[in-house]
């Protein structure tokens, strides 16, 4: 999944920016107080955006 594509779903699910990391971004869920990193790569394996979803607690998106 593109990387462009993870963050708007994110942010669609109440994730916010919390801070830039040296190879990653960390997101906050304002809901649920949890944060996950999101590496910088143009492309995010699909295994791995189903556990930034599942750390932040939102549901996974539906396309790849």
């Amino acid at each position: 999944m593109k990387r462009v594509k993870l963050i708007r779903h994110l942010i669609f699910h109440g994730c916010e920016l919390h801070r830039e990391g040296a190879g990653h971004s960390v997101f906050h869920n304002v809901k649920s107080r949890k944060t996950a990193p999101v590496p910088r790569h143009n492309e995010i394996a699909w295994p791995l955006v189903l556990k930034i979803c599942k750390e932040l607690e939102i549901d996974a998106p539906t396309e790849r």
